[in-house]
């Protein structure tokens, strides 16, 4: 059995995912197999209350997680980490003493802030040959899959996902929750991003990416009126257009970081993210200039 560690608990991931790597307090068809969550740093936050970190402190400790001083505790207990800062800015600080250590690691979203801190943890995880993964839970959405594999959609040539981006400023930009739909897009369109535009306004904001092969893929992130997360997928032999249902998003992400950390092998190519990171940045830097191409380079 895999033994795992999470650093700041100041998301609501660090109690669903040890319900279900740990088999606890959660329905069977929601367990994942092969690994289980022993020990963790709570951590503190700019984002997160400091009321509800204790409560997930309090939670974890019911689950019979050891709670740790100091985030490098960790080191010597664990196969691997998992980290869950809400935060992204933190989490380049919060990955180096682990990759240093030669430990595997999953960041939750964003994987960071800005392209350059992103590049310097690959760069840190190649040097200590560990895999290393991030991935928005809704990259691995039952729908999204069935859709990217499904042989009446046949090959992808378009796509437009949607979700939820309400904006905060530690995770500027689409970085907060916009990346729930920029993660989607990546799944079916795959890597290969070369232009980005960007029209922003308080209540949403549409980034166009143009792909290499000339192929065209966007995201709607909201923050007025209703909300939902779904895509249209336009292939060469057929469309589909879908709503996500977020009930078994969490399982199905957890089956993921799981395999990685069995396998050694990320299910998402780390060069994919750092396309994702990029798509971010380049959003930023067009809606900034009114809607101008940016083209993108990593």
């Amino acid at each position: 059995m895999v033994k795992l560690g999470i650093v700041d608990f100041d998301t609501s991931h660090v109690v669903q995912f040890t319900k279900r790597m740990n088999h606890i307090n959660i329905e069977e068809d929601q367990w994942v197999d092969g690994a289980q969550i022993v020990c963790g740093f709570k951590g503190t936050s700019q984002i997160c209350d400091p009321e509800r970190i204790d409560q997930y402190e309090k939670e974890m400790r019911e689950m019979g997680v050891e709670i740790v001083e100091k985030p490098e505790d960790i080191i010597g207990k664990v196969d691997g980490v998992l980290i869950e800062s809400v935060d992204g800015s933190v989490h380049l600080e919060r990955a180096m003493p682990f990759l240093k250590a030669k430990l595997p690691i999953y960041v939750d979203k964003p994987f960071a802030t800005s392209l350059k801190d992103a590049k310097k943890m690959v760069a840190m995880a190649r040097k200590a040959n560990v895999p290393i993964m991030s991935s928005s839970s809704l990259r691995f959405a039952v729908e999204l899959v069935e859709a990217k594999n499904d042989p009446g959609i046949g090959n992808v040539v378009g796509a437009n996902c949607y979700s939820p981006a309400p904006l905060h400023v530690r995770n500027p930009g689409l970085y907060h929750y916009g990346i729930h739909a920029v993660e989607p897009l990546f799944a079916l369109m795959g890597p290969g991003l070369q232009v980005v535009w960007c029209v922003k306004q308080e209540g949403a904001e549409v980034v166009v990416g143009l792909w290499q092969d000339g192929r065209l893929g966007t995201i709607r992130g909201t923050r007025a009126g209703a909300h939902a997360y779904g895509f249209t997928v336009w292939g060469d032999k057929g469309v589909k257009q879908s709503p996500i249902n977020p009930g078994l998003i969490y399982r199905e992400l957890c089956k993921q970081i799981v395999s990685m950390f069995t396998t050694g092998e990320a299910p998402v190519d780390i060069q994919e993210t750092l396309e994702i990171m990029a798509f971010i940045d380049a959003a930023m830097t067009s809606a900034k200039s009114n809607g101008k191409s940016v083209p993108i380079k990593i």
